[in-house]
């Protein structure tokens, strides 16, 4: 399978490359202004399938409220804000994302979660969360970002410097399949153009491994088939705690 894999990984390369032109010359950037539409609705369908799993995970936020506070929350990748509806009243929300496009369907996200107050939406790639001061939030959620970030390992000591002592940082992230099965094979065949369509995604990472390796003094990381097309079935939910 690893030879027949390779042979198809290429030819859809060779399909690809007026992509790698486009890439290579800058005129892709166009298709950033469209992303935020595109990522908009698919994560409208996939709060839809992946309902009860974003309700049981985000359902023990409030733990980690800091006695006499209230929670304080940044998201890395918020995009639309899909998230919102799963956070508890009264949370202290701030949105990061690296497409400055998104902020027009934050905005009307923002008007339909009013349970939350919202202190601002910065641009910023999860590698580069500067403007937010140390150990200054209470909790990081992170939901199909660590999927496109150039550096997982760096993303995660931002989320380390930002977070407070005994803070958590959340996930919920598409990984790669299992080698044995036909998800993998076509993963890594359809990788060259998935790239391209998700706007940098990768679908084939082992992102588990790096938060295991990120040393968080508590781990709750679990393996998950998701109700999803077999390209984003493999999933890995969970928080850490710093």
């Amino acid at each position: 399978m690893t030879l027949a894999m390779t042979l198809w990984k290429a030819v859809v390369n060779v399909l690809c490359l007026p992509l790698h032109l486009m890439h290579a010359m800058g005129l892709y950037n166009i298709y950033k202004r469209i992303f935020p539409m595109c990522q908009s609705s698919f994560s409208i369908a996939y709060n839809t399938k992946m309902h009860e799993q974003k309700k049981e995970l985000f359902g023990s936020l409030t733990q980690f409220t800091k006695p006499g506070g209230r929670l304080t929350l940044l998201e890395i990748g918020c995009g639309s804000g899909t998230n919102f509806q799963y956070y508890p009243p009264g949370c202290k929300v701030i949105c990061t994302d690296p497409n400055p496009h998104f902020e027009k369907y934050l905005s009307k996200t923002m008007a339909d979660n009013d349970h939350l107050s919202y202190e601002r939406f910065v641009v910023a790639t999860g590698e580069d969360l500067g403007s937010v001061g140390h150990e200054s939030v209470d909790v990081v959620v992170c939901t199909l970002v660590l999927c496109s970030v150039n550096d997982i390992p760096q993303t995660l000591r931002e989320v380390h410097r930002i977070l407070r002592p005994g803070g958590a940082f959340y996930f919920m992230e598409h990984v790669v399949a299992d080698p044995s099965t036909w998800s993998y094979f076509f993963q890594h065949v359809l990788q060259p153009l998935w790239y391209y369509f998700g706007d940098g995604c990768e679908v084939i990472r082992e992102t588990w491994k790096h938060l295991e390796a990120a040393g968080f003094s508590d781990l709750k990381l679990r393996h998950i088939q998701a109700p999803l097309v077999f390209m984003l079935k493999p999933h890995i939910v969970g928080y850490g705690v710093k």
